[in-house]
């Protein structure tokens, strides 16, 4: 009996989130499939060395405020002084020199994610202030927003874009969900910006971390009112989270706080999914 109610919930859970795709909300919210770019599958797993991302890691430490008090971290865009951000541009044009294609898995991993999200940050530092990152128009198409489908950077001599790193390296290359939880769209409703560099030996910590963060943290799973109430990043990637109830459901237990996951355990209702897409800054209100 046990069994078979836990079942009837997440089949209930799974029939709104199939209704919501049917619907067409992963395309309003512009959530491309995974789709590899073959390019980028070579990596040589001999290769012992690793990429210096020392300077990242500074403007990390320094602009980065974690913990916040909403439980949200905060980035200190209009604080970034002359220098630093000369100091992440210079990062920026170093990262493009890489020949990242000869290094190891790990590395390249870890290459990407630091990558997407410094490109992130420049992006809003330069253009500083906006209320959202959707507000910055610079991808091409008449119905694209925001900036994730312009190519900003050239890596061994191809033109990439914050789309291609997200959807056609991380996601289709390492199939590892946990990716959500390292990249950051400079918003509210995102994952936190972890307040340190991702390298081939702290990427998996880092992972999980972000994992446990976002999932404890309102914005990510909460049952307010009786109502079960994710990240709309459930709904848009589901696929990446097993497309099936039972797998979205042991993929929040797994990292939940005890009470969270004695909740999702006994919860037998529907779900509603939100995203806050106002910026990251300080000075946003949670």
């Amino acid at each position: 009996m046990v069994r078979e109610a836990i079942s009837v919930r997440r089949i209930s859970i799974w029939a709104l989130l199939t209704i919501w795709v049917l619907l067409g909300h992963s395309i309003v919210h512009g959530a491309p499939k995974a789709e590899l770019w073959a390019r980028w599958q070579k990596h040589d797993p001999a290769n012992r060395k690793t990429i210096d991302h020392y300077a990242w890691d500074g403007f990390l430490k320094r602009y980065v405020v974690a913990p916040h008090p909403s439980g949200i971290n905060r980035v200190r865009y209009e604080a970034v002084t002359a220098d630093d951000l000369k100091s992440l541009k210079s990062y920026l044009q170093e990262m493009q020199s890489v020949a990242i294609s000869t290094y190891s898995r790990a590395e390249q991993k870890a290459y990407w994610i630091n990558l997407y999200n410094a490109v992130t940050v420049d992006l809003v530092v330069m253009r500083f202030p906006v209320k959202s990152i959707r507000d910055i128009n610079i991808s091409p198409g008449l119905l694209a927003r925001g900036p994730w489908g312009a190519k900003l950077v050239s890596v061994e001599g191809e033109r990439v874009s914050l789309d291609d790193i997200e959807h056609r390296i991380l996601r289709p290359i390492w199939k590892d969900n946990r990716t959500h939880y390292a990249l950051n769209c400079a918003s509210l409703g995102c994952p936190n910006l972890q307040p340190a560099a991702f390298t081939g030996e702290n990427s998996e910590a880092l992972l999980e971390r972000g994992a446990a963060e976002f999932i404890n943290h309102p914005r990510g799973v909460t049952i307010q009112k009786g109502r079960l109430q994710v990240s709309s990043i459930y709904v848009w990637f589901q696929e990446d989270f097993g497309g099936s109830a039972e797998e979205l459901m042991d993929h929040w237990q797994k990292y939940a706080n005890p009470p969270l996951a004695e909740a999702l355990e006994k919860y037998t209702g529907g779900l509603a999914h939100d995203y806050d897409w106002r910026l990251n800054g300080v000075e946003s209100q949670p």
